[in-house]
C-alpha cells in the first residue's frame, strides 16, 4: 500500500524535473567530450560558479574557482582544445527539488587522454555537489563543487 500511495503523491512534474536536473550534468560532461560549446554552456546559469579545488588539491594543484558561464566554458574548452580527449560517465545521481531550486549529487568518472599520446592519461572518480535553478523548461547549474574520490594516471593530462 505504501508504494502505491507514495507514487500517487508524487506530482508528474517531479519526475520531469528530476530528469532535467540530471540532464544538466549530462550536458556538462558531453559538452566537453564532443567538444560542443553550446551544449556545454547550456548546462550553466549565467552566474555559475565551478570549484575544482577540492579535487585538484588531492594531487597538489590549486586552480582558482571559475565564475560566470562564459568564463567557465572558455577556460575549460581552451584548456583541452587540441590537447586532451575526454569522456565523462555520470553515476548514482541523487536529486532534491525545492520549488525552483534543486540539489544534485553524483559520481562522475572522467577520463582525460593526451591527444598526441594516449599513454598519458588521468582517470578520475569525482563526487559532484551541484546547486541548480530552473531556467524555463530546463534546469541549469548555478554552483558546482567537484571533489575527488580517487584518481590514477598523470594529472598533466588535465592541467598540462
Amino acid at each position: 500500500m505504501y508504494v502505491v500511495e507514495h507514487q500517487a503523491a508524487r506530482r508528474p512534474s517531479d519526475l520531469g524535473d528530476r530528469v532535467e536536473i540530471i540532464d544538466a550534468l549530462y550536458r556538462f560532461g558531453l559538452g566537453q567530450d564532443l567538444p560542443d560549446r553550446d551544449l556545454f554552456a547550456s548546462s550553466f546559469a549565467p552566474d555559475a560558479e565551478l570549484d575544482f579545488r577540492p579535487a585538484a588539491a588531492k594531487w597538489g594543484a590549486e586552480p582558482p574557482p571559475m565564475t560566470g558561464r562564459d568564463a567557465i566554458v572558455d577556460t575549460i574548452l581552451a584548456l583541452f582544445a587540441g590537447r586532451v580527449t575526454t569522456t565523462h560517465q555520470v553515476a548514482n545521481p541523487r536529486v532534491a527539488v525545492e520549488g525552483d531550486t534543486a540539489r544534485l549529487t553524483a559520481l562522475v568518472e572522467a577520463q582525460h587522454l593526451l591527444t598526441a599520446d594516449h599513454g598519458t592519461f588521468a582517470l578520475l572518480k569525482n563526487r559532484y555537489d551541484v546547486d541548480l535553478v530552473r531556467d524555463g523548461d530546463r534546469w541549469v547549474m548555478r554552483r558546482v563543487v567537484i571533489d575527488n574520490v580517487w584518481f590514477t594516471g598523470d594529472p598533466v593530462a588535465i592541467f598540462g
